[in-house]
């Protein structure tokens, strides 16, 4: 445990992966069922009856093939209208082609809401660099990355000697394993620096949240340094910042506050972790709904993004939650 603690807490010293995903399987049984097909029996003095109902039926299948072709014909015009007006607007570097929400109908008649986002210069210099981070998976034969992670651990007892990079002390941080290489799949080396940020900007909410000297705890308390990056990796994707990932108007705001601080991506980090342990005590929660609590603080996250009040991240009300 460690010395610097002010509170004794019963941890876990082997972890489960904090991962909600759920395999799906299909009865395959039910399945094949599905594909049967089901025919009635009838006799050859019945079969009149079938010749007339298939003439029918063809006449109402041709008719309404023939009703839908003019809104098709309609709707694929006013979308390639669309989408013509919509590109000389966005290319031509407006205000207005900054932002811009258009509706299109689509071949059913219903309204598609596109949000098309054009990027300034620093914009998207700055989008670039944290999707570099993204992309940089944790090596522990790197030097520079063996010399953050143990910086790490100077920020985070300062007083205690540094253990070797594979030793069980890891786990007083709430490393998984005796390795804390293994921990760092889902987000890479962007959430260690996400976490060495904390640190340094925010030492007594990384501090307090680290040897849980807030409120009254679980006995079984979530793992400080996993759930960390759980955090980064929950923010890549609600920002839409994973490849393939599509355009949401929390993530389109981010990318106007990453305007006005280069470091954004990390501030919103320490947020996150310090709204996520709030409403961790708040619930009363235990280390079997940590799962839970993550999506309740995207969810927090995601509303005070929209705020018309915040232009920067120090707006957001969570961050008020934060110390120096």
């Amino acid at each position: 445990m460690c010395t610097m603690s002010t509170k004794t807490t019963r941890r876990r010293q082997h972890h489960g992966e904090i991962d909600d995903s759920k395999d799906e399987h299909l009865n395959t049984s039910q399945s094949d069922s599905l594909r049967e097909t089901l025919l009635a029996e009838y006799d050859s003095n019945d079969r009149h009856l079938e010749d007339s109902s298939q003439k029918s039926q063809q006449k109402n299948w041709d008719q309404k093939q023939r009703e839908p072709f003019c809104l098709t014909c309609i709707s694929q015009f006013v979308n390639s209208c669309i989408r013509w007006i919509a590109s000389i607007v966005v290319n031509s570097g407006s205000i207005l082609g900054r932002l811009l929400c258009l509706q299109s109908v689509n071949q059913c008649g219903k309204y598609d809401e596109k949000i098309l986002f054009s990027l300034s210069p620093l914009q998207e210099e700055r989008l670039q660099y944290l999707k570099k981070r993204l992309d940089v998976s944790f090596d522990i034969s790197r030097f520079d990355h063996q010399v953050a992670l143990k910086k790490l651990w100077k920020l985070a007892y300062p007083q205690r000697e540094l253990p070797p990079l594979k030793s069980e002390k890891w786990k007083d941080m709430g490393w998984q394993s005796a390795d804390p290489s293994t921990d760092f799949r889902s987000a890479g080396f962007l959430s260690l620096e996400n976490l060495i940020f904390f640190a340094l900007h925010y030492p007594e909410s990384f501090q307090r949240i680290l040897h849980k000297q807030d409120g009254k705890r679980s006995e079984f308390e979530y793992p400080f340094a996993a759930a960390g990056v759980n955090i980064s990796f929950m923010l890549t994707q609600m920002l839409g910042l994973q490849p393939d990932a599509q355009t949401t108007k929390p993530g389109n705001h981010f990318l106007e506050l990453l305007e006005l601080d280069d470091m954004a991506f990390d501030r919103l980090y320490c947020v996150a972790f310090q709204l996520l342990d709030s409403l961790w005590l708040s619930k009363h929660a235990t280390y079997m709904e940590f799962n839970e609590i993550l999506k309740s603080t995207r969810a927090q996250l995601e509303k005070e993004l929209l705020l018309e009040s915040v232009s920067r991240i120090e707006d957001l009300p969570a961050y008020r939650l934060l110390n120096r």
